[in-house]
């Protein structure tokens, strides 16, 4: 699809309505900057999977951590306080809308912008390990005391006062149909015509293992995402590209930190949710899948001592089969190598090939934690979907083609591809060949 022009105009707008919110994103996504751990979420529901025994030996140097200050770190394990991403976790959807923003239609049509597309895409994100439950008990706007305005939201704050009595009026609204201590995460999905179009400033936020959120049931509201405007690019494909803003929100609800900078996605592009999510499908990276636990560690390969060791990578998007290298250079950070396909939920995929990236632990959300290298700089890429950062789209290295860090003295080496699609990739510690 070739561009339209509303799309390079909202890249741009998005990009500055990111930049205001990421030191806000900082001060909701995670109880870090309270001084106080994060705070069990409903339902008992704790960070992803446990730690496996394999993780205390051989994958134990890949283990990379950041300190504890670190908004929503990249470091493995997720702390405790976010929601579970494995397993069956029951997401409660309440609509809401406001005396001057009554919600137009019916409810249920908010919430099936959103289902059963999400619900599908953790499907297939995960290999099927999260069993994401949509349930909407109350099936009509619920509407709040208060007129929008009078909350004082303004892309994104933290649970002080506005959020705060917005949680606490559509606690009061729903009280006696909805059991929210019997959830692991919560949707509200806000009437679109409530605050600025997302064209125009992005107000979508999500309160992420809060330990200062306000309590209903008896459990606090901890994992909370909040969608307001429709994100429509332009392109007329909102009935299948918009419901892609609560599956980044929710990743947030999992411990998944911003990928995107104060100049938007040039870090990552399209290569994970959590960057961009306007535009076509795409995944998470590996790194995430793992720290989500719908990797095993069987799958993952720690190439922390010099020397040279051979690996073999079969496609992110196939279940099974080895899916990730990581290249330890210090306790807080690595580069991270995996096999990119158009597949999956990779549908903006138009050079097939090994990605590398790193990540670093001991970055904040929405600063930066992680950056990938382009194997074709400055060649415009290789997508005209709208919406997509086309720069990096040709990212990923192809066979012959080689990543270099002199100063760590590093290189990975794609040697080949396999009949079956597998990639053979060689990587280089020191000075071996």
């Amino acid at each position: 699809m070739q561009p339209q022009p509303s799309s390079r105009r909202i890249r741009s707008r998005r990009a500055a309505a990111l930049a205001s919110v990421t030191l806000l994103t900082l001060a909701v996504s995670t109880a870090a900057g309270s001084g106080r751990p994060p705070a069990a979420g409903p339902s008992g529901a704790g960070a992803g999977p446990a730690v496996s025994p394999a993780r205390a030996t051989t994958l134990a140097p890949c283990m990379i951590t950041g300190g504890s200050a670190v908004q929503m770190s990249e470091g493995v394990p997720t702390p405790g306080g976010y929601a579970r991403s494995t397993g069956r976790v029951r997401a409660l959807s309440l609509m809401i809308d406001f005396p001057d923003a009554p919600g137009h239609g019916n409810a249920l049509d908010r919430f099936h912008e959103f289902f059963p597309q999400t619900r599908e895409w953790f499907r297939t994100a995960s290999y099927g390990r999260l069993d994401y439950v949509p349930e909407t008990p109350v099936r009509r706007w619920l509407r709040m005391p208060k007129p929008f305005r009078a909350y004082g939201i303004e892309r994104g704050a933290p649970f002080e006062p506005g959020y705060r009595q917005l949680v606490q009026d559509l606690v009061a609204a729903a009280d006696g149909r909805v059991d929210f201590a019997s959830y692991d995460l919560l949707n509200v999905l806000v009437t679109p015509n409530a605050g600025p179009s997302a064209l125009d400033t992005v107000l979508s936020v999500t309160f992420a293992g809060n330990a200062d959120a306000p309590t209903a049931d008896g459990v606090p509201v901890a994992n909370a995402s909040f969608v307001y405007s429709r994100q429509d690019d332009g392109s007329g494909s909102y009935d299948k590209t918009g419901y892609r803003v609560l599956p980044h929100e929710n990743g947030h609800v999992f411990g998944l930190p911003d990928l995107y900078t104060q100049e938007g996605g040039g870090s990552v592009g399209h290569w994970d949710i959590m960057s961009e999510d306007w535009g076509a499908d795409n995944d998470l990276l590996g790194w995430h899948k793992w720290k989500l636990g719908w990797l095993d560690d069987s799958q993952i390969g720690c190439a922390a001592h010099p020397g040279t060791s051979e690996y073999r990578l079969t496609p992110l998007a196939v279940t099974g089969g080895p899916k990730l290298v990581f290249v330890p250079l210090s306790a807080r950070s690595g580069y991270a190598v995996e096999v990119r396909t158009h597949a999956g939920n990779d549908e903006a995929v138009c050079r097939p090939g090994v990605l590398v990236y790193r990540v670093d632990a001991d970055v904040d959300t929405g600063m930066g934690p992680v950056t990938v290298y382009d194997a074709h700089r400055d060649s415009g890429g290789c997508t005209r979907s709208p919406n997509v950062h086309a720069e990096l789209s040709d990212a990923p290295f192809v066979p012959g083609e080689t990543f270099k860090d002199p100063k760590a003295k590093v290189r990975i080496v794609v040697e080949g591809v396999d009949g079956d699609g597998g990639y053979r990739v060689r990587v280089v510690r020191g000075g071996g060949r």
